[in-house]
């Protein structure tokens, strides 16, 4: 590490010119406000002005960063439950009353998107992270703070499950390839997909 890198100020900056704009994407996809977006981002340089010793150097830097921002995400989400929680009784058990039905759906989008609905949402986020955010299980490994192979095998488990949504509401569209791997339409489809409010 060079005396520049070295410079907490000067290696937050950089951060911030590398990483902003992904996160603050990452965070509209997950909050239904823009300013809530921008709250997200900003508590997450919060998070690492005030640990910028402990962001990881290179590479690292960045799915660091995702992890913290999905904490910040999952504790905003925490403040609205406890702010409106009939609110959010009522969503739920109306999202449980939707049946997937393909007749109507205008578009293979729209299967997909009923799919990722019926996915619980641990699912949802470890999909999202890689077709979305285009982190590698390696880099999802260090934003979910769990073991590379565990990663790599949710992964792996939350596309089965996608393909077996896609199959129970009837999709005849593309299919993952023969290595198990989303195959490119379908991953096309996935990024598509509106973002959850």
């Amino acid at each position: 590490m060079n005396n520049i890198e070295r410079d907490p100020e000067v290696r937050f900056r950089t951060l911030f010119v590398v990483t902003s704009r992904p996160l603050l994407s990452y965070a509209l996809r997950r909050v239904g406000d823009p300013a809530d977006a921008a709250d997200v981002v900003a508590e997450t340089f919060v998070v690492a002005w005030r640990r910028i010793d402990d962001v990881p150097s290179g590479d690292g830097a960045r799915p660091w960063l995702f992890g913290v921002a999905r904490r910040v995400v999952g504790n905003h989400r925490r403040g609205q439950l406890r702010r409106s929680q009939l609110a959010d009784r009522l969503r739920e058990r109306m999202g449980d009353l939707v049946v997937a039905d393909i007749s109507g759906a205008a578009d293979d989008t729209e299967v997909v998107r009923l799919a990722m609905a019926n996915l619980d949402g641990d699912d949802r986020e470890i999909l999202r992270l890689n077709s979305w955010e285009g982190l590698t299980p390696a880099e999802i490994a260090i934003a979910l703070q769990v073991p590379a192979g565990t990663a790599r095998s949710r992964l792996h488990r939350a596309r089965g499950r996608l393909r077996a949504e896609l199959g129970r509401v009837g999709w005849d569209g593309e299919r993952p390839d023969s290595a198990g791997h989303v195959a490119d339409d379908e991953r096309a489809l996935v990024q598509d997909l509106g973002c959850e409010r």
